[in-house]
């Protein structure tokens, strides 16, 4: 029962706030004109935040569910931030969405292409300036070698769109969801997490790098629910989200040529995987606590 509640609630406030935004996306369209596309943006990240908190009033519905949030402070809405995080379930852009609504812009998150065709939520993120990254394998590259750098290029023509107002730009940079088959598949050095693709933040970086205030570096899980945290948010079986929020400085270190650049690509990567491995003994930590107490 609580399910079908649930899933019927999220369907009624995505289509409420998507339906607007998707209107809004094709005045948008129509008059190319910028005070139009300001105007529109403003309405649309307003309608994105009355999506955030029916997801809040969703969450509230369980009686059952803790946060544990370490870090949320020191934000403000009128900052320009890059957000990374580890990406466990779809249960995470709730989470980013609900958690961070009242503390930093809205957050534009990086959107594999298949997602442009979902009803509702594919016109609605392409009226909000979300960008579709579509990802090439080795083999498929190696084939077509003119298709190399697409996906950089698009991060670059999406980064120059939020310029103008300030922007929170979410990157899982794993990008896809943690499982073990794809953990296995990837030879991943880490227990938790999917090794990190460093172009797009990288070249995210070199285009807004100086606009940038901060960097967020969210990682977060749940420990109780490790399994299916999103069937188990939908549920109201979720019980325990843990977030850990570390801002880090923008240091003109981090600001170059990633694709023509070998010494700073392989710099670049270095300080990511550097984050990755703290992020996986962070997140090792957690779980041994969950089970020690479990015990």
């Amino acid at each position: 029962m609580t399910l079908m509640l649930s899933v019927a609630l999220t369907i009624v406030v995505t289509i409420l706030c998507s339906v607007p935004i998707i209107l809004a996306g094709i005045i948008k369209l129509l008059l190319p004109l910028p005070a139009v596309w300001r105007s529109v943006s403003r309405f649309c990240n307003f309608m994105m935040y009355c999506w955030c908190e029916g997801l809040a009033l969703l969450l509230r519905l369980n009686p059952h569910l803790k946060w544990e949030v370490h870090g949320l402070t020191g934000l403000n809405k009128k900052s320009w931030y890059l957000l990374i995080c580890n990406h466990h379930s779809w249960a995470d852009i709730v989470v980013l969405c609900v958690l961070f609504r009242k503390h930093i812009p809205m957050n534009k998150y990086f959107l594999k292409q298949q997602l442009a065709w979902v009803p509702f939520i594919g016109l609605a993120c392409w009226a909000l300036d979300m960008p579709f990254m579509r990802r090439y394998s080795r083999s498929y590259l190696l084939r077509h070698p003119e298709r190399r750098g697409k996906d950089v290029e698009t991060t670059r023509r999406s980064c120059e769109k939020f310029r103008h107002h300030p922007t929170t730009i979410v990157n899982f940079v794993e990008g896809s969801r943690f499982t073990e088959e794809k953990q296995r598949q990837l030879r991943s050095p880490f227990r938790h997490l999917l090794p990190p693709k460093a172009a797009g933040i990288a070249m995210t970086l070199n285009v807004l790098g100086k606009q940038f205030d901060k960097m967020l570096n969210v990682t977060l899980c749940y420990p109780e629910n490790n399994r299916t945290p999103f069937y188990d948010m939908l549920s109201g079986k979720l019980t325990r989200i843990v977030v850990h929020i570390d801002l880090l400085p923008v240091e003109a270190s981090l600001h170059g040529d990633y694709v023509n650049d070998k010494n700073f690509k392989r710099g670049f990567q270095q300080w990511l995987n550097g984050l990755w491995n703290e992020k996986d003994a962070r997140l090792e930590a957690i779980y041994q606590q969950h089970k020690k107490a479990g015990q």
